[in-house]
């Protein structure tokens, strides 16, 4: 069953920490982690310092590859840094724990994270290789989210399709998979899949909004 940890480390063992400190307490939001063929990517909102300052903090670093704004939308800009093979701490801890960020934020003296594992091994495993790492991790809780048990409103077909539909991404912003990787799991067309999917959304909302 899926694991959602609520994390804090210390501001120094996230390796955004030198731009926090450049921006002297700026706000900075995780976005979404991305790993391509061995490189990890991060994009990120900041709320403080001009876009060439931000740049140059990022590039600064002797693990950062790239580092480019990507858009604004008035008080906030996205960035994307790619980190090197050499950065080997608390991003590095997550790729190798399968960890999905869910949410991520600057506090001050530390890092708040949300972060979704497969199950609770995987927590374990993460905190395990976190203690290896030198990573002070405090863990502040773990729940497991359930879903509604299938009845004559949303049928298994649609809760399988919701789930796996979840835990592939495709809710994310961006998107980590597609209609037609999901409905080929599934062995059906891209049309069926997308109505089993609506289908059991619209009974969900049914069952939780409108009947609480």
């Amino acid at each position: 069953m899926i694991s959602i940890a609520d994390i804090t480390i210390p501001a120094d063992d996230f390796e955004l920490s030198h731009l926090h400190r450049e921006l002297s307490g700026g706000h900075i939001e995780l976005e979404r982690l991305v790993t391509r063929r061995g490189s990890i990517s991060t994009l990120f909102w900041v709320s403080q310092g001009t876009t060439e300052r931000i740049v140059d903090a990022l590039e600064a670093s002797p693990h950062v590859e790239e580092a480019q704004c990507l858009t604004s939308d008035g008080d906030h800009r996205l960035f994307e840094a790619r980190w090197n093979g050499d950065a080997d701490g608390f991003l590095r801890t997550m790729v190798e724990s399968n960890a999905r960020l869910l949410d991520g934020e600057s506090i001050d003296g530390g890092w708040e994270f949300r972060l979704q594992f497969r199950n609770q091994d995987a927590v374990d495993g993460f905190r395990t290789l976190c203690d290896e790492t030198g990573i002070d991790v405090v863990v502040r809780r773990i729940y497991r989210p359930s879903y509604p048990e299938a009845n004559e409103s949303m049928s298994t077909e649609q809760r399988e399709a919701i789930v796996t539909a979840f835990e592939h991404g495709y809710f994310d912003i961006p998107r980590q998979t597609s209609l037609a990787v999901l409905a080929d799991s599934f062995d059906i067309s891209d049309s069926a899949y997308s109505q089993r999917l609506r289908r059991g959304l619209a009974a969900l909302i049914e069952e939780t909004i409108f009947e609480s």
